[in-house]
């Protein structure tokens, strides 16, 4: 499935200059049809599945408990 730059930003949530100069970088793979630029909406998938991994793993970190320090004794 293509989409047109607009759709691209709305997708992966960034601003259309955004997408447009990561396009003149050749960082995302575009196709000019003579009008508008066509990027294929599939070249995002591993980049999304990748930043849902992290999202995870971060999310386990923070709700690992602290454990408790070996050092410090109670003195009572």
């Amino acid at each position: 499935m293509y989409l047109t730059i607009k759709e691209t930003a709305e997708y992966l949530s960034l601003e259309e200059s955004y997408i447009e100069s990561l396009i003149q970088q050749k960082k995302i793979r575009a196709v000019f049809d003579g009008e508008v630029f066509l990027i294929n909406k599939e070249q995002f998938q591993t980049h999304l599945k990748q930043m849902e991994k992290y999202k995870e793993l971060a999310e386990e970190i923070l709700n690992e408990p602290i454990p408790e320090d070996k050092d410090i004794r109670d003195e009572d």
